[in-house]
């Protein structure tokens, strides 16, 4: 797919990293922004899944050109300057590759794919060496069809640094075989398995450790209980919403000790 040279000359003059959802970065006395790290012993990116996904502009949307889209190996996608940016937001119409993103959604899993940062090219077409715009990306939806899971479309946000968005960060329950209610016979009774947070853009946690090992038949764990870099914060809910907690199994608990 080759595009016009017009369509390229507006392609390459778009402003690209504007500032993002919310708060705007802290600069340094000498008017840099000094990037977030990931600390040791909070959850960082496997490099494993590092992957640069590819795209190509695309001139037009709608129902029939997003369908031919699809037939052609492609899925339908844009890229946006901020979290609402349907309503401006510096949104670029692009397409990208079926076959990498149903590896990429594959291998994560849907919520892990939605919290992972990517580098995007932008390229006249997939072949070529020319890169129109490239940029750090964070994918903000995804729709997939409900009977083949086929990637219908995907939404992409520009992820400048000192950026921050909202995330709904996946939950890794961890500890499961030391859980003093399990060992008991009690049963985990999962309540959340995504908890959304305010999060930097050169932090986005891949996932959050949940850990079992010390919760007793009866107890709970909390929005507050999370341990998340400091850097992060809770998102709209209130901090001391369960997230799980451990019941007594069928058959077990107090009516059964009753009976005996």
């Amino acid at each position: 797919m080759r595009l016009s040279p017009t369509l390229l000359r507006r392609s390459i003059g778009l402003r690209f990293l504007s500032q993002s959802l919310a708060e705007a970065p802290s600069p340094c006395s000498d008017g840099t922004t000094v990037p977030l790290t990931y600390l040791e012993g909070f959850p960082k990116p496997d490099p494993k899944y590092s992957e640069t996904i590819l795209g190509i502009p695309r001139e037009k949307s709608g129902r029939l050109i997003s369908a031919k889209e699809r037939k052609a190996g492609r899925v339908p996608s844009i890229v946006f300057e901020q979290a609402d940016g349907e309503h401006g937001g510096n949104k670029r119409l692009i397409s990208v590759q079926t076959k990498q993103m149903k590896k990429l959604i594959t291998q994560l899993g849907q919520s892990f794919f939605l919290s992972r940062l990517f580098d995007l090219e932008v390229r006249p077409d997939f072949e070529s060496d020319e890169i129109i715009e490239k940029v750090r990306v964070l994918p903000r939806r995804m729709h997939l069809h409900s009977g083949t899971d086929e990637v219908l479309n995907v939404t992409f946000m520009r992820a400048p640094s000192g950026a921050k968005f909202k995330v709904n960060v996946p939950l890794l329950y961890r500890g499961e075989d030391a859980c003093p209610g399990l060992r008991k016979g009690a049963y985990l009774n999962t309540i959340r398995r995504t908890v959304p947070f305010l999060c930097p853009a050169d932090i986005v946690p891949p996932y959050i450790d949940v850990d079992l090992s010390e919760l007793d038949v009866g107890q709970k764990l909390v929005m507050k209980d999370l341990k998340v870099h400091p850097a992060i914060s809770l998102y709209q809910v209130n901090e001391d919403w369960p997230i799980c907690n451990v019941r007594h199994g069928r058959g077990s608990g107090k009516k059964s000790e009753q009976k005996k």
